[in-house]
């Protein structure tokens, strides 16, 4: 075999190896929020259609499954995020699509699960994070500015709620769950508009505030 055939036939590999590892993560993501954490991995190398080999060839173990995971789903809402931002008239409408598309993502169902597999302290963890917090951040406050969301909230209040609207009800209809989450993430919108229509208890919610809490909660 020639140089030349080596070298035309490496990238095809390396595309096909990145094709597979894409493909795991998206089934493994999949996987996790119709079974749970402890699917099995041959479950998701078969969602996958790939053999087990494959599987562990890019991941060792459960929890680097699940690592990845949750990155490619921070990343995917960033990424769609800041997107919205930019192409969107108004920031409220970007809000709206970003909160009807935690459903897609499953982040509700996603992170509380897989919270014991993470290491809140690493790195890549809090780099996919803070640009996640940091475009929704913006979104809120161009919301705010052109007067479509009430003032007196902050990223805090909103996405402990959109995460608990989408999370999988135990027993729920496939079926019929999305609809009821759209009808109650439409609900939760709604309330957001500004003028708010009452006076809400205490002081807007930082993401600091709500980090913090949950450390505070995982550490007891």
């Amino acid at each position: 075999m020639t140089d030349s055939a080596t070298r035309t036939r490496a990238p095809r590999l390396r595309a096909d190896a990145t094709r597979n590892r894409e493909r795991i993560v998206a089934a493994a993501q999949e996987a996790f929020v119709e079974f749970g954490p402890d699917v099995p991995l041959d479950e998701i190398a078969r969602r996958a259609g790939v053999g087990n080999a494959t599987l562990y060839r890019h991941f060792r173990d459960r929890q680097e499954l699940s690592r990845s995971v949750v990155l490619s789903v921070f990343d995917t809402m960033a990424t769609q995020a800041e997107t919205l931002l930019a192409g969107a008239d108004r920031a409220f409408d970007a809000l709206t699509q970003v909160v009807h598309g935690s459903v897609e993502w499953s982040v509700g169902a996603l992170c509380p699960m897989l919270a014991e597999w993470m290491d809140p302290g690493e790195p890549d963890l809090l780099a996919a994070q803070d640009r996640l917090d940091n475009a929704v951040e913006a979104i809120i406050e161009l919301s705010q500015a052109e007067g479509s969301l009430r003032k007196d909230i902050g990223p805090g209040d909103i996405l402990p709620v959109v995460a608990q609207i989408a999370r999988p009800l135990p027993g729920a209809d496939p079926a019929n769950y999305e609809t009821y989450v759209h009808r109650s993430l439409q609900l939760f919108l709604d309330g957001l508009r500004a003028p708010g229509c009452s006076v809400l208890p205490g002081r807007p919610i930082t993401l600091l505030d709500l980090r913090r809490d949950c450390a505070e909660i995982s550490q007891r």
